[in-house]
């Protein structure tokens, strides 16, 4: 098997898995340890990116039936395509409503991706660009090639302050005019996110959008680095934690949230500025769900 040009840089597995469907990446991995799949005659590691041209050597696979992919519910699959706010030859863009995964998991038949590539089959390569949470509604960038999806990680990566990432937040209590930023530095554990001065270095940009009394405040926040739980954990190290957060959250604000007919965490990614290969900028927006407005 030779690697065509247009898929130079991507991941071996995504790539196999892209030519042969339904076989499982667990299986590949197996046979990457093992050494039966070869690049260029060589052995090669799990996170190995192939080349324009590299030559690839797979033995025999047999994908059983149980194996191939699951089909997506077909309520699901219309829910992800209605919920698409843009398109072009590069990206599709999705509005993803509250409590939808971006991708299968544990307990997750499937999420947006696997939607996605079940209602456009014409487009073999979509990948996730990047991951927003499941508790978190609002703007998902989806690469259609392998050169888009380089190049948009590439961005997120290294050029952290070129791609604009904008949030909405509704949090606890009256947030203060003079709170602009938060480099609150932050480390994974097993089970969340924390403050600590050995984490990460996290950089969170906060304006205030709205103030409802001193019950709560209406924010917009931008992330200059997106480390995993960033703006939530940044809202609770303020002492103004998100309405609806389950796991950073006050118990009685999200009471008072629940009481009015909200549904969901009030966290929305609703602006994306993104600097495209031609050199151009895309602007995307979406307003946050209708519900929000019964607070």
């Amino acid at each position: 098997m030779t690697v065509p040009e247009a898929h130079d840089g991507r991941r071996l597995d995504k790539y196999i898995r892209s030519q042969l469907k339904g076989v499982p990446a667990t299986l590949l991995f197996r046979l990457m340890r093992e050494g039966k799949i070869r690049v260029n005659g060589a052995k090669v590691k799990q996170n190995h990116r192939v080349s324009g041209g590299d030559e690839l050597t797979l033995p025999d696979i047999t994908v059983e039936e149980a194996s191939k992919p699951r089909r997506v519910p077909d309520h699901l699959v219309a829910t992800v395509k209605n919920a698409i706010v843009h398109e072009c030859d590069e990206l599709i863009v999705v509005d993803k409503p509250v409590d939808l995964a971006v991708h299968r998991g544990t307990g997750v038949e499937a999420g947006v991706i696997e939607a996605l590539r079940q209602a456009r089959p014409d487009l073999p390569d979509l990948e996730l660009a990047h991951r927003i949470d499941r508790e978190t509604s609002g703007l998902l960038m989806v690469a259609k090639t392998s050169a888009t999806l380089r190049h948009l990680q590439g961005v997120l990566r290294d050029r952290e302050r070129d791609i604009k990432r904008h949030y909405l937040a509704l949090v606890d209590g009256h947030w203060p005019g003079d709170l602009t930023v938060s480099t609150a530095p932050l480390r994974r554990t097993e089970r969340r996110t924390i403050v600590s001065p050995t984490g990460q270095r996290s950089e969170t940009r906060f304006t205030v959008a709205k103030r409802h009394g001193r019950r709560a405040t209406l924010i917009e926040a931008q992330l200059i680095t997106g480390r995993k739980h960033q703006i939530r954990v940044h809202c609770e190290h303020a002492g103004h934690p998100i309405g609806g957060d389950t796991r950073y959250g006050s118990a009685a604000f999200n009471r008072t949230v629940a009481g009015r007919g909200i549904t969901g965490m009030l966290l929305h990614a609703h602006r994306l500025e993104v600097p495209m290969r031609d050199g151009s900028t895309l602007t995307v927006e979406a307003p946050p769900p209708a519900e929000w407005d019964r607070f």
